[in-house]
């Protein structure tokens, strides 16, 4: 049997802890049912690793998580994080944005360099991002050069409807038009710029993830935003978006895109259930785990 891959947990304070736990609960319930031998090590980090070490990066920590091959972070106002994020090798990033159940606000996907000359790695990511999902790609902005490597990746993949909004144009249909967009690239000062807009302007309660990628090795995955400190310990925070980072985790960390599938599809089901509370919202994804399997996408780890 192979080796178990290995999630570094970085919970930092507020309610970081109470929000991995509960995500650390749905990922092994999640690898149970994909048969995915999965190990999660929970690293001091931050305010509680200051405190036990006096530093917010101990040593041990940062040697555990860069040997890891993924790492969960569920505090992302944490300093500590821009730490993690500078001592990696990261080159890109992907964001999801996920419209709550019933809500009008779009499923999306934005990709966008993070390293120096990282363009060409990123814009090749959202083709193939885009080509795994609805074959609709949107590139917004850019350079000259910027446009020149989105031409020069078109004419390698056919298939593909590719367009080109400018910056306003690409606001506006974020705003007015749901569901407009599935895929989204563009330059490092426009990424994160588009993540912002998208949760901002959507047509209803919407919950977002990013993950930072390397070229080769390990990925950090969070919350692209998550409750105050001020709800620690009263178990009302909102997991749905390190539930979220979880999947993501799953789908661009270990390759898993049918389990990652399986988690998006039951944290949808629970934010339509009506549970409430921190570890009520993550029994009822638990819950509709098995309903949302489907095993006829099993064949993509096969084949990986």
């Amino acid at each position: 049997m192979s080796r178990p891959w290995t999630v570094a947990c970085l919970a930092g304070d507020g309610v970081g802890p109470e929000l991995m736990a509960e995500a650390s609960r749905v990922l092994v319930a999640v690898a149970r049912l994909h048969a995915l031998a999965l190990e999660d090590v929970h690293l001091p980090f931050g305010s509680e690793a200051f405190t036990r070490f006096g530093h917010p990066l101990p040593r041990s920590t940062r040697e555990a998580y860069r040997s890891a091959d993924a790492i969960l972070v569920s505090s992302p106002r944490e300093p500590a994080l821009d730490g993690v994020r500078a001592d990696l090798d990261l080159a890109f990033q992907v964001s999801r944005v996920h419209g709550a159940a019933g809500s009008a606000a779009s499923e999306l996907v934005v990709v966008g360099p993070v390293g120096a000359y990282a363009d060409e790695l990123a814009i090749s990511r959202a083709f193939e991002l885009a080509a795994a999902r609805r074959g609709r790609l949107a590139s917004v902005g850019g350079s000259p050069e910027w446009r020149e490597l989105v031409a020069a990746e078109r004419e390698r993949r056919d298939g593909l409807r590719v367009e080109e909004p400018t910056v306003g144009e690409a606001l506006v249909r974020l705003r007015d038009e749901p569901g407009a967009f599935d895929v989204l690239v563009a330059d490092a000062r426009l990424a994160a710029g588009l993540v912002d807009a998208a949760t901002h302007l959507a047509g209803g309660p919407v919950t977002a993830a990013v993950a930072w990628l390397p070229e080769q090795g390990s990925g950090v995955f969070a919350p692209y935003a998550c409750d105050g400190s001020e709800l620690a310990g009263l178990g009302v925070a909102d997991p749905s978006g390190t539930l979220l980072a979880a999947a993501l985790l799953l789908a661009e960390g270990l390759g898993r895109r049918s389990a990652a599938r399986t988690l998006e599809r039951a944290v949808t089901a629970a934010e339509g259930s009506g549970a409430s509370g921190t570890r009520g919202f993550a029994d009822a994804v638990i819950d509709a785990l098995p309903d949302a399997r489907t095993d006829t996408e099993l064949f993509e780890e096969v084949w990986r």
